[in-house]
């Protein structure tokens, strides 16, 4: 399955029982509404699947792994009604993944951004490479991580979560997002794809029904999540229409 369009493009490869679905937009990979949408349906079809045991999710090119959210659609936000709808994008897609009866790899080839890392946070395992640095940019821009901080502090902890949300302009570099089990492996640029192969390949040859048990068991007690990140997104859609955001964003379209 492929799909490409002025708004990105989304293509799903399989290769036995291991889909790799991978997203890509000229802008850094970032998220126009429109691939976050698609994006959340493919996960949702194949978690429906049942000739898939895995997916792997990946982006296109070789330096960022994906700059969150489009800033195109972000300064065209004008009430709080479009805030939510724009930032529920991203806790429609966290819901989807979180709820697919399969295990989700990521392939990490380069920096996340922003929503690229609550991405990142929401698969089940991470291969990055040494360049996959990190930041939460949001403060900058006068919002927050709201809508993905649940996955973020699921998976690297309240504290790392401050550190990195409080340090906005700070990159944490990928030995910091191993250490806080933000990523599971680090491979060498070259090696990167091998590795993720192998440890698809590894992962699909288990009892499918087991994996599903697993999947369950590693999102156990975030059921609540189908609520609380809409009412995440309404937060952020307010903030952003704040004075402060709105300099912010005046100063970044200069």
């Amino acid at each position: 399955m492929s799909s490409v369009n002025q708004n990105g493009s989304l293509q799903t490869i399989f290769n036995d029982n291991v889909a790799t679905v991978q997203f890509g937009h000229p802008a850094s990979n970032s998220f126009p509404r429109e691939l976050l949408d698609r994006l959340t349906s493919e996960i949702n079809a194949l978690s429906l699947n049942d000739a898939v045991s895995v997916l792997v999710l990946q982006s296109e090119g070789s330096r960022v792994f994906c700059s969150g959210a489009s800033f195109d659609e972000l300064l065209q936000v004008e009430n709080e009604e479009q805030g939510t709808e724009f930032f529920s994008g991203f806790a429609h897609l966290i819901n989807a993944m979180r709820n697919c009866s399969k295990l989700i790899i990521a392939r990490v080839q380069g920096k996340a951004v922003g929503g690229g890392v609550g991405i990142i946070s929401a698969c089940d395992y991470v291969l990055a490479t040494p360049e996959s640095a990190v930041k939460l940019s949001e403060l900058a821009i006068g919002i927050g991580p709201f809508v993905i901080e649940p996955a973020v502090s699921r998976k690297i902890g309240k504290a790392a979560m401050a550190e990195m949300t409080l340090a906005a302009h700070e990159w944490k570099p990928a030995e910091w997002a191993l250490e806080n089990k933000l990523f599971s492996e680090i491979h060498k640029a070259e090696d990167l794809d091998n590795a993720v192969a192998n440890f698809a390949q590894k992962l699909s040859a288990y009892n499918p029904e087991a994996l599903l048990e697993m999947k369950k068991i590693i999102w156990e007690g975030t059921e609540h999540w189908e609520s609380l990140l809409i009412e995440r997104a309404a937060i952020t859609g307010k903030l952003v229409l704040s004075d402060f955001s709105k300099e912010a964003l005046r100063q970044f379209k200069k």
